[in-house]
Formats: C-alpha cells, structure tokens, sequence
C-alpha cells in the first residue's frame, strides 16, 4: 500500500518537474529570442514574424490552462458530470484501498499465536488472542471459538458462512466504482451527441457546409467523449486493483481457515488423551 501511494506520489512530482522545467525552458528561450531580436534588422524580424514554421512556437500555453480551456469548450455540464464521477469513483475507490490495507492480516503469526494459547490457556485464551488482533481473519476465527463447544463440523460451517458475510463487506462499495467506470463514457458520448447535434443546427442556420462550422463542432463535440474515456481508464486501474487485493485476502482466509480446523482437531485429540 505505501509502496503504491509512493509510485503515485514519484509520478506526480516527475509531471510537477516536467512541466516546470518546460516553463522554464520556454521562458529562457523567450529572454534568448527578444534579445536576438534587438540585433535583427526590422525585415529579418518581419519576414520571422510569418514563418509557419516558427509561428505559435513563441510561447506555449500551461497544462493546467489548457485543461481549463478544453473543459469549457466541452460545456460545463457535461465536463462537470464527468469530473464529479471521477471524484466520487476515486473517492470510493481509495476509501476501499484503504480499508483492505487494514483488513491485512498476518496469518502465520496469527495462527502460531492461536495455537499458543490454546495448549496454554484454552478456548478462552485463543478468544482473547482474536479479539485483540484486527482484520476479518480474526474475526472469523473468533466467530469459530464461540461455538467451539458444538463440534468440529459447525465450528468448520461457521467458518465458511462468515468469511462470506466478511467478503461481503470487503467488496461494499465496489458497484458504485463500476457504476461510475460505466457512467463517465456515458455521459461523454451524450455529450457528443448533443454537440453533433449543436453543429448540424449551427450548420442550418447558415445555410452552408462551412469545414470551420463543421470541424469546430465537432471537435467540441468529441471532447467530452475524450474526457469520460480518461476518466473511466483511470477508475478501471483502480477498480482492478482493488479486485486482485480482495482475491489475496479471499486465499489467505481460506488458507488460515483450513489451518485453524487442523489445529482445532489436534486440540481436541490431545484432550482426549
């Protein structure tokens, strides 16, 4: 978990560098050019003036302004939609990473300490030891102990039913992710609809297949489908990650499940003896 927020940190601050080391680039080059400018005769700088080669190179618009201009020529209803699934998609999405990092148990440990108080101090013992530990193995162990006096087999029973109200709870929250994974592309496609929409009208109001009128609508048209794809890549990562954390911690209490009942079995003959 730490190592994934320091990945995600490490790429923020390569793009934070990135960009500011462009901006100052872009600012030395600025300096560099006025100054070789005043050397210039006026017809060098006029005929520099309309190079298309150099024309739109002199200064380069920020990322953030430019995201800022694409969200308003994509309409800020929609782009808002698709920002605020994100938000919410994350929000989700983070609060689960979170919550299965806390669910980690270290089963080993777990079962040795178990075993421990069993032959030492009982059912009672190996209860305390549960109570004190935190995750869902625990707690599934300790649901095992209260009926420890009925048998193996509904010690075994119980067990499997509440590791499966445990998984329950580790997946809640995990249909809103996908529900917003579904939603963001959604909305993105309606509003391109609406801009194509937007378009043919402003076509029809002029009367004429102008390729500005069209090209212009359509480019805004498309941007909001750009927009919700991005979002939904995004909350997709997390959302399998998330799946292949809860399939860890599935193996890992059916594992220490097992364990838990070879080792309640050779409690029970020892007593017997």
């Amino acid at each position: 978990m730490k190592k994934f927020f320091i990945f995600l940190a490490a790429i923020a601050m390569t793009a934070f560098s990135a960009q500011f080391a462009s901006a100052q680039e872009n600012e030395t080059a600025a300096v560099a050019d006025s100054t070789v400018a005043g050397d210039t005769t006026a017809a060098e700088a006029a005929d520099e003036e309309f190079n298309p080669f150099t024309a739109g190179a002199a200064e380069e618009v920020p990322l953030h302004q430019q995201l800022k201009t694409k969200f308003i020529e994509g309409g800020p209803g929609f782009m808002a939609s698709i920002i605020l699934c994100l938000i919410l998609g994350l929000a989700v999405a983070i609060e689960r990473i979170l919550y299965l990092s806390l669910s980690k148990t270290n089963t080993k440990k777990l079962l040795t300490s178990i075993e421990k108080a069993l032959n030492e101090g009982g059912v009672e013992a190996a209860m305390e030891v549960c109570r004190n530990t935190r995750g869902p193995v625990a707690s599934i162990f300790y649901q095992g102990f209260l009926r420890m006096d009925q048998g193996i087999e509904v010690v075994e029973k119980t067990v499997v039913s509440y590791g499966s109200v445990q998984m329950s709870q580790m997946e809640s929250g995990l249909t809103w992710v996908s529900l917003f994974i579904s939603l963001a592309p959604s909305l993105g496609f309606l509003g391109t609809v609406v801009g194509m929409v937007q378009a043919f009208d402003a076509i029809q109001m002029a009367g004429d297949i102008s390729p500005n009128v069209v090209a212009g609508g359509m480019k805004v048209a498309l941007i909001t489908t750009v927009g919700g794809l991005i979002v939904a890549i995004i909350l997709q990562v997390f959302y399998n990650y998330i799946l292949s954390r809860l399939d860890s911690l599935s193996i890992d209490m059916e594992d220490a499940s097992i364990s838990l009942v070879d080792i309640l079995v050779d409690y029970q003959n020892k007593n017997k003896k």
